[in-house]
C-alpha cells in the first residue's frame, strides 16, 4: 500500500519525535485510552463466553432418551445449609458397554458415590446425620462434570432395578433442570436447556455487555481524536507544502496504527493480569475456572484487531477539513460544528427502538440490537447538543470564565463532547438500572422451617407414619402433618406430608437426612428450596448491576481525565497566549470546569431520562420485575459520584494547565 510506504513510516516517526515531551505525553494518553478499552472489552467477552462454557459442561445432566439405550440416568436436587446439591443417579443396563459420565474415569459401580471436590470437603466437615446423601465417597468428579469449582454434585451408581432409577419423577417448572425422571440413554452428551435461569443469566450478560461495550467503543474512538488540533495543523502544513491527500491519510493511519497497536498490546496484558480477579467474582452459584474466562486466540485477535481498526477509522474520519481546506485549518478559521442531522438520527433510532420493541417484544434479540443502537445514538447526538448549549451560554454569559466556556463549546463541540461523553453514557446505564429490581419472594406458600414431601393420596397415612418413625429414630423433634400445599410435586394424584422443624438450620438438615429416600422419586424440600435458583439469580442480578455501574462510571471518569489532559495539550498555545494577555490562571481553570459542568448537567440528565425510558419498557415487559425506590437512591448516588469524579479527573490536569501557561510564546510544531 503506497500510502503506508517506507517514507510515510519515517515521516510519522520523525513527527512523533519532533513533538517533544508534550507530544509524547499526548501520544501516551491515546495509548492509555486504547489500552483501557481493550482490557475491559476482553473482560466483557470473557464473561459472556464463560457462561456458555459452564452451560456446555452441564448439558450431560439433561439426558436425551434413546431407542438404543445403554444406561439409565435420573437427576434430583437436595439441599444442605440452604445450598443446592445436584444428585445424578445412573445405572448400567445389562450386557451393554457404557461410556464413563463426564468428569469420571469409569462408570460407577452399584453403591458407589462420586462427589465434586467442594462436596467432598463439605461431607468431611458435616456430621453423618446431616449428610444430604448417604454413602462414603468412592471418587472425585473432575472439572468436566462441574459448572464451577464450588458446585456441589454427587453421582451415585445403582442396579437397573433400583427405585432411584425406576420411579417416575415430576419435573418442576419452577426448578428447570433440578429434576429429571429416569431416562434411558445411549450416551452422556445430553442437550442444552432452552429455558430456566441459565438462559436468564445469558440474557442479562448480553444486556450488561451492551451497556459496558458502547462507552468503551466511544472511548476507543476518542483515543484517535485526542490532540486532534495539534495533529490537524501539522498535517495541514504538510498539505500546503505539497503533500498529497494519500500521503496525509497515510501519515494519519500510520500514527493511529502505532498508538492503537501499542494500546491493544497493553490492553491484552491488562486482561491477562485481571483475569484471576474476574474469575473470583461469584456469579450463578460460585466463582469461575480461569480457563472458562480465557477467550481463546481467535476471539482475542478479533477484538484487538477491531479496536485497532476503530482507532484508525476514527482518525481518518476527521481528515476532510485537512485535505479540502488546509489553509483554513492552519489559520484556525474552520469551524468544528455538529449539524442538526445528528438529532434527526437520534430521533429516528429511538422511534425504531419503540417500533421493534412493540413488534418483537423487549426480550427479543432484535430489541437488544435496537437498544444498543439507541445507546450509540446518544454519542451521535451529543456534539449537536453541546453546540446548542454553546450558543445559549455565549449569549447569556456575564462573566469572563462563562464566556470563554461558551465560546469553546460553540467553536469545538466535538472536543467538549469527548470530555463528557463517558459520564453521559454512564448516566444512561444508571437510569436503565434504576427501575429494574427483581422480586424473588415465593408466591406458593410454605415455610422455611417446614419440609414437604408429596405422597400418593391412598398411601399418605402410611408415609406420614413412616416419617414420624424416621424422625423419632434420628432424635429430631418435629411436628408432622398433611396438607394440600404446592411446595412438593409428584407425577400422580398426591397430598403433602409436612414436617415442621424447630431448632434452626442444623436440625432442619438432620430431619432432611432422616427423610431422604422416604419416597424414591423426590427429596424433601422447603419453600425457599423450591425458589433457590430465582433467589440466587436475584442476588446475582444485583451484583451484576453494581459491577456494570462501577465499570461504566470508572470508564467515564477515566475518559474524562484522559481527554481533559489531552485538551489542555491540544490548546496549550491558546492558553499560553490568553495568559500572556493577562487572563488569570483561575479564570482559565473556571472556564474549563464550566465547559464540562454545563454540558454534562444537560446531557447526563437527558441520558438518565432515556435510560429510565428503556429500563421502564423492559420492566413492564418482564413479569418478575417491579419498581423499587432504592433504585432511585442508587441513581442519585451514581449521579453525585459521577459529577464528583469527573471534576476530580479534570482537577488532575490543573498542574498541566499551569505548566503550559508558563510556556510564554509557545512554539508551533
Amino acid at each position: 500500500m503506497r500510502a503506508l510506504d517506507r517514507t510515510t513510516w519515517a515521516l510519522t516517526w520523525g513527527l512523533t519525535r519532533a513533538g517533544g515531551r508534550t507530544g509524547l505525553l499526548a501520544t501516551g494518553l491515546a495509548v492509555a485510552a486504547a489500552a483501557v478499552s481493550t482490557t475491559l472489552l476482553l473482560l466483557c467477552v470473557a464473561l459472556n463466553l464463560g457462561f456458555q462454557h459452564r452451560a456446555d459442561r452441564t448439558d450431560w445432566r439433561n439426558p436425551v432418551e434413546s431407542s438404543r439405550p445403554v444406561a439409565v440416568e435420573a437427576v434430583g436436587t437436595t439441599f444442605t445449609r440452604g445450598v443446592a446439591v445436584t444428585v445424578v443417579d445412573v445405572a448400567r443396563l445389562p450386557g451393554r458397554a457404557v461410556p464413563a459420565p463426564p468428569g469420571l474415569d469409569r462408570f460407577p459401580a452399584p453403591g458407589e458415590l462420586w462427589v465434586s471436590p467442594a462436596f467432598g470437603a463439605l461431607l468431611d466437615r458435616l456430621p453423618a446425620d446431616r449428610h444430604p446423601v448417604s454413602g462414603t465417597p468412592t471418587g472425585t468428579l473432575g472439572r468436566a462434570a462441574l459448572a464451577h469449582p464450588g458446585e456441589l454434585v454427587a453421582v451415585i451408581g445403582h442396579r437397573p432395578g433400583d427405585p432411584a432409577v425406576t420411579a417416575e419423577r415430576a419435573p418442576d417448572p419452577r426448578r428447570v433442570g433440578d429434576i429429571v425422571s429416569p431416562t434411558r440413554i445411549a450416551s452422556f452428551t445430553g442437550a442444552p436447556l432452552t429455558d430456566g435461569t441459565g438462559k436468564a443469566y445469558e440474557s442479562v450478560a448480553r444486556v450488561a455487555t451492551v451497556l459496558v461495550i458502547v462507552p468503551l467503543l466511544v472511548l476507543a474512538a476518542s483515543a484517535a481524536r485526542l490532540s486532534v488540533s495539534r495533529r490537524d495543523q501539522r498535517l495541514a502544513a504538510l498539505r500546503l507544502i505539497g503533500a498529497t491527500p494519500g500521503r496525509v491519510a497515510g501519515l494519519t493511519a500510520a500514527e493511529a496504527l502505532l498508538t492503537g497497536t501499542a494500546g491493544v498490546l497493553l490492553g491484552a496484558l491488562g486482561y491477562a493480569v485481571l483475569l484471576p480477579a474476574e474469575a473470583s467474582l461469584p456469579l450463578a452459584g460460585g466463582s469461575w475456572y480461569p480457563a472458562d474466562l480465557w477467550i481463546g486466540a481467535r476471539p482475542l485477535l478479533v477484538v484487538t484487531a477491531g479496536v485497532i481498526a476503530l482507532v484508525v477509522v476514527s482518525a481518518l474520519a476527521g481528515l476532510r477539513q485537512v485535505v479540502v481546506g488546509p489553509l483554513g485549518v492552519t489559520r484556525r478559521s474552520l469551524g468544528r460544528g455538529a449539524s442538526a442531522v445528528r438529532a434527526v438520527v437520534f430521533v429516528a433510532v429511538v422511534a425504531g427502538y419503540g417500533w421493534i420493541s412493540k413488534q418483537y417484544g423487549s426480550d427479543d434479540s432484535m430489541a437488544l440490537y435496537a437498544f444498543a443502537a439507541v445507546f450509540l445514538a446518544l454519542a451521535v447526538m451529543g456534539p449537536w447538543v453541546v453546540r446548542i448549549l454553546g450558543r445559549i451560554v455565549t449569549a447569556l454569559a456575564k462573566r469572563p470564565a462563562t464566556l470563554l466556556a461558551g465560546r469553546r463549546l460553540l467553536d469545538d463541540p466535538k472536543a467538549a463532547w469527548r470530555i463528557v461523553s463517558g459520564l453521559t453514557l454512564a448516566g444512561f446505564v444508571a437510569g436503565f438500572f434504576a427501575l429494574l429490581t427483581l422480586n424473588s419472594a415465593p408466591p406458593w406458600g410454605g415455610r422455611p422451617d417446614q419440609l414437604a414431601i408429596a405422597a400418593p393420596v391412598h398411601t399418605v397415612t402410611q408415609v406420614r407414619k413412616q416419617a414420624e418413625q424416621r424422625l423419632r429414630a434420628a432424635d429430631v423433634s418435629a411436628v408432622v402433618g398433611v396438607d394440600d400445599g404446592f411446595v412438593a410435586t409428584a407425577p400422580y394424584d398426591s397430598r403433602q406430608v409436612t414436617v415442621t422443624v424447630s431448632g434452626g438450620p442444623a436440625e432442619l438438615d438432620r430431619a432432611r437426612t432422616a427423610l431422604s429416600g422416604l419416597t424414591p422419586d423426590q427429596y424433601p424440600l422447603t419453600t425457599t428450596d423450591v425458589n433457590w435458583s430465582e433467589t440466587q439469580f436475584t442476588q446475582d442480578f444485583t451484583t451484576l448491576t453494581r459491577v456494570v455501574l462501577v465499570v461504566t462510571f470508572t470508564i467515564a471518569i477515566t475518559s474524562a481525565g484522559i481527554t481533559a489532559a489531552a485538551s489542555v495539550l491540544d490548546r496549550r498555545r491558546t492558553y499560553a497566549l490568553l495568559h500572556l494577555a493577562g487572563t488569570p490562571l483561575q479564570v482559565l481553570d473556571r472556564a474549563r470546569n464550566r465547559e464540562t459542568l454545563i454540558p454534562v448537567t444537560v446531557l447526563a440528565g437527558g441520558a438518565v431520562a432515556a435510560g429510565l425510558l428503556c429500563g421502564g419498557s423492559m420492566m413492564l415487559a418482564g413479569a418478575d420485575s417491579s419498581f423499587d425506590a432504592h433504585g432511585l437512591t442508587v441513581l442519585a448516588v451514581c449521579c453525585v459520584a459521577g459529577i464528583g469524579g469527573i471534576l476530580a479527573a479534570g482537577g488532575l490536569s490543573r498542574p498541566l494547565l499551569r505548566s503550559v501557561t508558563r510556556q510564554a510564546g509557545a512554539r508551533d510544531e
